[in-house]
């Protein structure tokens, strides 16, 4: 009797070591409020985004999707490009010359 009593109590120690460390690993399980029915936290402006707009975006918490730490890492690395590819766009348009065919008017 007393053998099965400790095999018990290694179970129950077992038990508890291994749901706290779970709960250290995993968090408390705690969430975001939900969202509104159709809303979204991505927003992007409709054109000419910027580096900042990239680096601001944020998406919907599933359950199971992408980690969050590479899309943050591949999003910031987009935000770079488009940032130094803005730099550049912008002045090279200041090299052009002020003739008509070459500005922001023409072009839209």
């Amino acid at each position: 009797m007393t053998t099965a009593l400790i095999y018990l109590l290694i179970m129950i120690l077992v038990a508890a070591v291994v749901f706290l460390l779970a709960s250290l690993v995993f968090g408390r399980g705690e969430e975001l409020a939900p969202l509104p029915p159709g809303a979204s936290p991505t927003q992007l402006p409709a054109a000419g985004a910027r580096g900042d707009d990239l680096r601001a975006l944020r998406f919907q918490q599933a359950v199971r999707g992408y980690k969050m730490s590479e899309v943050d890492w591949v999003l910031d690395r987009v935000a770079g490009e488009i940032d130094a590819l803005r730099a550049r766009v912008d002045e090279l348009e200041r090299q052009l010359p002020a003739a008509p065919e070459f500005s922001e008017d023409a072009r839209q």
